[in-house]
């Protein structure tokens, strides 16, 4: 059975940026620079940073299974 995901996006912008998300056991929503920073000090093992030349952005580590992606 695949695990609930850690992190769940709360909010994209009109381009479909995930910018806000929800992060299990904290209380307050995250904004997407702060949870990139995050998951580059190692604080969310099952997530990577990815760029697309302009913006960081997290994603989760690939394992097949389609249920824990972020969206």
């Amino acid at each position: 059975m695949a695990k609930t995901p850690k992190i769940k996006v709360t909010k994209e912008s009109s381009t479909g940026l995930n910018t806000r998300f929800k992060v299990r056991g904290k209380s307050a929503e995250v904004p997407r620079t702060k949870l990139v920073n995050e998951v580059k000090q190692g604080k969310h093992p099952e997530y990577h940073v990815r760029s697309n030349g302009r913006v960081e952005y997290v994603a989760s580590n690939p394992d097949g299974s389609k249920r824990n992606n972020l969206g």
